[in-house]
């Protein structure tokens, strides 16, 4: 009896303290907390009354599979579901799964041209580069985006040599108008960086919360997850992150009923993330900390009445927080949508830190956002990153799609562009009414070594933004003239005041 007793103890692996409280210990599984949280919500028990709370001792979590938290584990607001971590609680993948930078050392090399018929890019001769094959890798700067494609073999010519890539990258590559290698820019040609692979395969999600609502995490640090795609399938975006799936130019006649000039055509999916929200309501981050992520710290897919608070996130490789649809696959990205932003409304993102975001795709961004509405930015600092510092809206179109009534307030914005330009530190897209940029502290973007051209601005109304009042933000202690905010195409609907 004796016997039975202990082996139940151990089975159980999670201690109750008391009603709606579950306690998990170091070496105690966090999925079997979620289980006991979620039966309880299931039988109705007692426990419920005024919310579960799953308190995480301090100490290391590791995942070998993501915590998902289903529409059964769902609180209500009267009754929430929080997972508290104590100083020194840590959820994590495996800390010696090999990462890298791909910032060199050594420094990048401008290409000597790319041929769009033959999918090469030629690039100057050093032999030592022709030693290095196989598992070779050319990451390419591409303006307001890099490409890392697989190399797949290399020429050698008198003073050159010319490299060939593996599929699907070199169609997605070569296919694709926007963006390319650029040659002949203001600022010289399009660089690149030749690198031998290194194996990144190991988990790169720890927490999935999908149709859950009223669920809430506080005070946990988040850290190591892997970034496998660019090993599989190379890595070739349209913008901000979003790996192509599809993409070529019209050839025959450009453009489609809702934009006269429209040449791309493209289908993306979403950049994996270690922390994925969707399907939710009223799911928030305060006080949690995110580090040493290969990709996507934080995303919220579709989710509404969320809040991300107080929350800081430090050497992310790709964009810090995501929010909202983008018009992934099956969906084409550059058609008009009018049901997209109601799936991400009211988000507040809030007083968060983010320094060194976007350390592996260069393309990324702090915060991105892309079909929302009612969404307020306010009080966040960001810094030390390679492309736009805050970036909200997509589409590319002047005609109405949800999003509106977005607010971009008191943030600071520092050390970005400092890779890529045809960025902001504020940047913006598409018509969004009712919408503010206000009260902003923004530095001049950083002198970028390898940008082709000098469209780096404090803030950058790219193609058609419409709807935004602009008024009393600053850079280098003065107010931001209208003339030294960037445009591209923008709406009559802007106001701007001095």
């Amino acid at each position: 009896m004796k016997r039975l007793f202990n082996c139940i103890l151990l089975l159980l692996a999670v201690s109750t303290l008391q009603a709606g409280e579950i306690v998990v210990k170091p070496g105690e599984s966090l999925h079997n907390a979620l289980r006991k949280a979620r039966e309880w919500r299931r039988t109705n028990a007692p426990q419920c009354e005024g919310g579960i709370t799953i308190v995480i001792k301090a100490g290391r979590y590791y995942m070998s599979e993501p915590l998902f938290i289903r529409p059964e584990d769902s609180g209500t607001a009267a009754t929430p579901l929080l997972l508290k971590g104590e100083e020194g609680t840590v959820i994590c993948g495996d800390p010696k799964q090999p990462r890298k930078q791909i910032w060199p050392e050594e420094g990048m090399e401008r290409i000597v041209s790319f041929d769009k018929e033959a999918c090469t890019i030629t690039i100057p001769r050093h032999d030592s580069l022709l030693l290095a094959m196989p598992s070779m890798e050319m990451v390419v700067h591409q303006r307001w985006a890099i490409a890392i494609l697989r190399v797949k073999d290399m020429r050698a010519h008198d003073d050159s040599i010319v490299v060939s890539f593996k599929e699907p990258e070199s169609r997605l590559e070569f296919e694709h108008p926007w963006p390319q290698p650029v040659i002949g820019g203001e600022r010289g040609n399009s660089s690149f960086l030749l690198r031998t692979a290194v194996q990144r395969d190991g988990i790169e999600q720890l927490v999935i919360v999908d149709g859950a609502n009223h669920v809430g995490f506080e005070g946990i640090t988040f850290e190591n997850t892997c970034w496998n795609r660019p090993l599989h399938k190379g890595h070739v975006t349209l913008q901000g992150g979003f790996p192509l799936v599809d993409a070529y130019k019209l050839k025959e006649k450009e453009g489609l009923p809702w934009d006269e000039v429209l040449e791309n055509q493209a289908w993306i999916e979403r950049p994996v993330s270690a922390v994925a929200v969707r399907n939710a309501e009223s799911v928030s981050f305060t006080g949690c900390r995110f580090q040493h992520l290969s990709a996507t710290a934080l995303d919220y897919e579709s989710v509404n009445n969320g809040t991300i608070k107080g929350c800081t996130f430090e050497d992310i490789g790709g964009t810090a927080i995501l929010a909202g649809s983008f018009a992934e696959s099956p969906l084409e990205v550059h058609r008009p949508y009018t049901h997209l932003a109601d799936k991400c409304s009211g988000l507040r993102i809030i007083g968060n830190t983010i320094h060194d975001a976007t350390n592996e795709d260069w393309g990324a961004v702090a915060i991105s956002c892309g079909y929302v509405k009612n969404t307020t930015i306010e009080g966040n600092t960001v810094s030390h990153v390679n492309y736009s510092g805050i970036c909200i809206g997509w589409g590319w179109t002047p005609h109405y799609t949800g999003m509106e009534n977005n607010h971009i307030i008191n943030n600071k914005v520092s050390d970005y562009a400092r890779q890529l330009y045809d960025a902001g530190g504020i940047y913006t897209l598409s018509n969004q009414p009712n919408s503010s940029i206000s009260d902003n502290e923004i530095s001049p973007p950083y002198p970028a070594p390898y940008a082709t051209n000098h469209r780096g601005f404090c803030i950058y109304l790219d193609a058609r933004t419409d709807g935004y009042t602009i008024e009393n933000n600053k850079s280098g202690g003065r107010l931001i003239r209208r003339d030294e905010i960037g445009d591209n195409h923008p709406g009559p609907n802007l106001i701007f005041r001095q």
